[in-house]
């Protein structure tokens, strides 16, 4: 790094990490305070600014409290109280944010269920938030209808519009009274207090119920309002998913807590995405990178650059889609982030470099907790010296990324999974530079450049060894997803026979049709030997989460036996050096070790 942009990056990240200690200063200072209060003095200092845009209609601040506090009597009308759960089944819309802010004003805990899960994974999900209740949108009474006899408990069905086989929550809401909960029950509630269930992805598993509590929750609305200098003056689009930490509680934090407005949109359509964000007046978005990747894709349009946006926050934005999002979209600043729901590990990206998750350079260190330390693919565990202690990975060594553990700080704790201490356990990481020091695994594989940039690599998972040599899905991903026609590309490693480690696979989706010899010299023109797709999935569609990472679960139970799956699969043949279409006698091949791969 030459001198001018050591300064100009170190400034950066001076301005930009002043700000969000500043933002985050009422939490290390109040400990009585909760998400509620903090709404409740936005909502006393700006009441009649426009908190939330939703289809084109608009509630100001009092129009919010007052519908907020109505869920709060709600809930006390059922005999709620401070420590209970009521579980969130609810497409985006406005009441999703009153009715669990208006939770939180009395302590009741919300468990914000991902809209997309259905049969096992959403009764899993169900079962572990032991809610009495369940508040839904009525498009999600098929979901729930279809679980019910897998429920260990059967919690009653509040429907938002109303709805056959459910209580009427519109009309029972309309009942109760709109002026805020007793003082005595708000007060009642502090930073020590759980807020919330957000539950992880399930990508690689069953969902798991991550304890949110209102320090935490405060923590994630209020240091992106800090790092992004947010105002009252600010109105904040946000496509993703309520139940998901980034839109729901950052994207919802930047605008609420600060006396901004917050747009929301039923759901991400990139069609539709620059026109709703110029006649909004938008200034800021938040983004999945993937999102910004569909966003790429779509044709050139007059909305492109007529938008107000003057910045993105979000994370997973891959640097060749970073390239040429912020020039085409007109962006002034992209601000990438690196965090998990439930991790105490955070890096933001303020100098704006392409691809860096953040930076952490030698001045800084000692003020954060990250570190990186030795890998290894195989175990999927961290490397130990003789001694028994963790060692940290070089400069540009990827390892995996760690955060010290400490609750005498609160950025820094870790608080856990719900219902599930064996989950909590296997995310701390015991004697690592001394013994009995305990640091949070956050399952990410991460390196570190000698200017200090930090750079994601990928999943713990999802990275496998092959031929001796570690493979990264998510690069690999990146650079088949480059070639024209390949829309998606989900990589993954597969077994073969009885050969060590796991061979590369590659389910693409095709815009159009793929010259696949063409396509193979690319592979064999940009991969080594070792990285390179030994088969190939065509899929008509690629699944993703409600928050588009790819799911690979069943992908790698289905393999490359082509009686699996009515997909195309494909073979880079050695002998013939192109792809072929995989038969069932030469997957018996494969299988059997009569090729050389």
């Amino acid at each position: 790094m030459k001198f001018f942009e050591r300064i100009y990056s170190d400034m950066a990240l001076l301005i930009g990490l002043k700000r969000a200690l500043k933002a985050y200063e009422p939490i290390e200072k109040e400990p009585a305070l909760s998400i509620g209060k903090d709404i409740e003095r936005t909502v006393d200092a700006y009441p009649d600014n426009i908190a939330i845009r939703f289809e084109g209609a608009s509630m100001t601040y009092r129009e919010f409290d007052a519908r907020a506090n109505a869920y709060a009597h709600w809930a006390l009308a059922q005999g709620l109280k401070k420590g209970d759960t009521v579980a969130l089944l609810m497409t985006n819309r406005p009441d999703y944010v009153c009715c669990w802010i208006g939770l939180a004003k009395i302590g009741v805990v919300t468990g914000l269920i991902n809209t997309n899960l259905t049969g096992a994974p959403l009764s899993h999900t169900l079962n572990i938030s032991e809610a009495r209740h369940v508040i839904l949108s009525a498009d999600m009474m098929g979901a729930l209808g279809a679980v019910a006899a897998n429920l260990t408990h059967a919690p009653k069905a509040w429907v938002l519009e109303g709805a056959d086989g459910a209580e009427n929550l519109g009309a029972a809401l309309q009942t109760m009274p709109t002026e805020r909960p007793p003082p005595a029950l708000r007060e009642a509630v502090t930073q020590d207090d759980l807020a919330l269930y957000v539950y992880t992805s399930g990508t690689t598993g069953a969902p798991k119920a991550a304890k949110m509590l209102n320090r935490r929750v405060l923590g994630m609305m209020r240091a992106f309002l800090g790092a992004g200098d947010g105002g009252p003056s600010d109105k904040v689009y946000v496509t993703l998913p309520l139940y998901h930490g980034t839109g729901g509680l950052c994207g919802v934090g930047f605008a609420l807590i600060a006396g901004g407005t917050l747009i929301i949109r039923r759901k991400f359509s990139a069609t539709h995405f620059w026109q709703e964000a110029t006649e909004e007046k938008a200034t800021v978005f938040f983004y999945i990178g993937e999102l910004c990747r569909y966003l790429v894709n779509t044709p050139p349009s007059p909305y492109d650059t007529a938008h107000s946006l003057r910045l993105g926050i979000g994370n997973g934005l891959r640097p060749d889609v970073w390239e040429k999002f912020e020039p085409r979209f007109n962006i002034p600043q992209i601000l990438e982030f690196y965090g998990s729901t439930e991790g105490n590990v955070s890096l933001f990206n303020l100098d704006g470099k392409p691809g860096a998750i953040g930076r952490v350079p030698l001045w800084l260190a000692p003020r954060l907790n990250i570190r990186i330390v030795k890998f290894d693919v195989e175990t999927e565990q961290p490397v130990r010296n003789a001694k028994g202690l963790c060692i940290q990975a070089d400069y540009d060594e990827v390892g995996e990324a760690i955060g010290r553990i400490d609750d005498k700080e609160a950025r820094f704790k870790f608080e856990g999974y719900s219902g599930d201490p064996k989950q909590t356990e296997k995310k701390i990481l015991r004697d690592v530079f001394k013994k009995g020091d305990m640091w949070f695994r956050t399952g990410d594989l991460m390196k570190k450049d000698r200017d200090a940039y930090f750079y994601f690599i990928d999943r713990i998972g999802d990275t496998f060894r092959w031929k001796g040599e570690n493979v990264s899905t998510n690069e690999v991903g990146d650079v088949l997803a480059q070639f024209p026609g390949v829309k998606e590309a989900n990589v993954f490693g597969v077994r073969v026979a009885d050969l060590d480690g796991r061979a590369g696979m590659a389910a693409l989706t095709l815009d159009g049709d793929v010259d696949l010899a063409r396509f193979r010299d690319y592979v064999v023109g940009q991969l080594p030997a070792y990285a390179r797709p030994l088969f190939l999935r065509m899929q008509p569609e690629i699944e993703t989460t409600g928050t588009f990472k790819y799911r690979k679960v069943d992908l790698v139970k289905e393999g490359f036996d082509p009686s699996k799956t009515p997909d195309a699969i494909w073979f880079d043949h050695p002998a013939e050096k192109k792809y072929v279409r995989l038969t069932p006698e030469m997957y018996a091949d494969v299988q059997a070790g009569k090729f050389k791969l």
